[in-house]
């Protein structure tokens, strides 16, 4: 992979496995990787290193996911692409991700090439 389509992602995600594994795969793929374990993290991180892509995850102690998108959204604007990575998979849910400001709505566990496809 080309230095041109390294991109900076910040994973948010409060399961250790979960968000370790996402990140030894991105990583893999050539992307500079940053973990968060909850949201409030997740929102300071993104401030700090100004991600392109931020993997989300929704359900977490605290912070949710829905509130940290819109913090994130708030602060980095359309520059940032926003995807909840999540077990939710009901219709309501994918319609809740996006009005909460998530760019997409996908579910767990993440095939690594739609991984590839979303951060290429």
């Amino acid at each position: 992979m080309s230095s041109s389509t390294q991109r900076k992602v910040l994973i948010v995600d409060d399961n250790v496995d979960a968000a370790d594994s996402l990140a030894l795969v991105l990583r893999a793929m050539g992307h500079e990787v940053e973990v968060a374990r909850d949201g409030r993290s997740g929102v300071e991180m993104s401030r700090r290193t100004r991600p392109d892509i931020v993997l989300l995850d929704i359900a977490m102690p605290g912070m949710s996911g829905y509130d940290a998108a819109r913090e994130i959204r708030r602060f980095l604007g359309a520059g940032v692409r926003i995807i909840a990575v999540t077990g939710y998979g009901q219709d309501q849910d994918r319609r809740r991700s996006l009005a909460a400001g998530f760019d997409q709505h996908i579910v767990k566990p993440v095939d690594p090439d739609l991984l590839k496809r979303l951060t290429g």
